[in-house]
């Protein structure tokens, strides 16, 4: 029961994520508090899967939203969804092919046509990570990481006649829906702990990729940006009332001493 609530979360979330994003744009300066945080979440990560023949790193993009909340002090959580996100891996080998039971091109005269196979997966990701944010505006982040995989296929990539031709033999039947795992994290945020945030991250899965392959785990690892929507202004807006007042603290008490020194 608890493995069908979960996927339903997933999708109801993955479904809004568009509309999400667009609330984000629109709402993130409102929802900004000191005890909670609202923005963009983007950057690059290089994925595998082990037990696969091949050990190549995959490069993809991902982009979504989060929310960072206060649970005490300086303790954090870190959660939010991955709207646009990869795992996969790169440069199968005919052996993983074999098993993948793929496609392999050949030109009209039976010859296997140069080129690189790859294995992507779509999946939108939701992570539940606990941070301790030092004074320095550094972080240290751990927890749990769910996937749900939505899209799948085999992508054949080549150059035919000069021209870069892609070929695509989706294969979602024989992926896991569901991916879980843990992630480890650390980062740091610029202006005095008011603005974008800079991190990276390591996630390995312990759900099986492949229906019938045991030990085939996603990993991959993360270098990320956190923008928050309107919390910087909103910082820098109540750094400045700070200075304003000590400014004028410090005028009065100047005032008052030339005050005493005329007096006498």
């Amino acid at each position: 029961m608890k493995k069908y609530l979960l996927v339903i979360v997933l999708l109801v979330l993955g479904l809004t994520s568009q509309s999400q994003v667009l609330i984000t744009l629109l709402l993130g300066d409102k929802l900004n508090s000191p005890n909670l945080e609202f923005g963009l979440d983007g950057g690059v990560n290089w994925t595998k899967i082990s037990s696969m023949e091949t050990s190549s790193f995959a490069t993809k993009w991902n982009l979504g939203f989060y929310f960072d909340i206060r649970l005490k002090n300086q303790w954090w959580l870190y959660t939010g969804v991955l709207v646009k996100s990869n795992m996969g891996v790169d440069k199968l080998t005919d052996n993983d092919l074999d098993f993948l039971q793929a496609p392999v091109y050949e030109d009209s005269l039976g010859f296997k046509i140069p080129g690189t196979y790859r294995q992507k997966m779509n999946y939108f990701i939701v992570p539940a990570l606990v941070q301790y944010k030092f004074k320095n505006n550094m972080y240290v982040e751990a927890g749990p990481q769910f996937g749900l995989m939505y899209k799948s296929w085999v992508e054949f990539e080549a150059d035919v006649d000069g021209r870069d031709a892609i070929f695509k033999e989706y294969n979602k039947e024989k992926i896991n829906k569901l991916d879980a795992g843990f992630t480890v994290g650390l980062g740091y945020t610029l202006f005095k702990g008011t603005g974008w945030t800079l991190g990276a991250k390591y996630y390995y899965g312990f759900v099986n990729v492949y229906k019938d392959r045991k030990g085939t785990k996603n990993s991959s690892i993360f270098l990320k940006v956190n923008i928050p929507i309107g919390a910087g202004e909103e910082a820098q807006k109540k750094a400045a009332e700070k200075a304003a007042k000590k400014k004028a603290k410090k005028e009065a008490r100047k005032l008052e001493k030339e005050k005493k020194k005329s007096e006498k």
